[in-house]
């Protein structure tokens, strides 16, 4: 089975790519169908049923579909290679991992809410939203890649700096937004 250890991690990276798309598509989708709500009730009723049929199709048909082939074949790597269950970093890694996971149920449960006509989050809110998954990203792929859990307290105050200046950035284009 060992020989088949690249053949899976290559696997699991191309869901990974798959999954992490899905989610940054998903919530850009949110945020128009969010949107939508603002313009005149025959426009706002044609864009949500259109966004309805797209975000489902998006989270059923390919993002949920990649989640789970990714962690299929996550944990096809973990039997084949035991080892990794003993480095710290991996542990951290899978916090994360478990983290990204309840991000992806969150966005189901947003789905689910639009789909009865409930809109808890502003558009802002929900771009904010969008940078979570961008987060998870940059912490799951320096711990894989880095392979590193000593240097997590450097890591972790990257991270920070990293949530800050893209909230800058969000805050920075809504306010460019309100200007036009």
């Amino acid at each position: 089975m060992a020989e088949y250890y690249l053949y899976i991690k290559s696997i699991h990276l191309i869901f990974v790519v798959s999954w992490m798309a899905g989610l940054f598509y998903i919530v850009r989708l949110f945020i128009y169908h969010t949107e939508a709500q603002e313009k005149p009730e025959v426009e706002r009723d044609i864009l949500s049923a259109q966004f309805e049929i797209m975000e489902s199709k998006l989270m059923n048909i390919i993002t949920t579909p990649a989640m789970l082939l990714t962690i299929i074949a996550g944990i096809s790597m973990l039997m084949i290679n035991d080892g990794l269950m003993q480095e710290p970093w991996m542990e951290i890694k899978l916090c994360f991992v478990v983290g990204l996971v309840a991000y992806h149920m969150i966005c189901v449960g947003k789905m689910q809410q639009m789909r009865r006509g409930i809109y808890k989050w502003t558009s802002t809110q929900l771009r904010i939203w969008n940078e979570v998954a961008t987060i998870f990203l940059f912490a799951i792929v320096f711990l894989a890649v880095l392979k590193d859990a000593v240097n997590w307290i450097y890591g972790f105050i990257g991270l920070i700096l990293f949530t800050l200046i893209i909230m800058s950035a969000v805050k920075i284009y809504k306010y460019s937004r309100m200007k036009k």
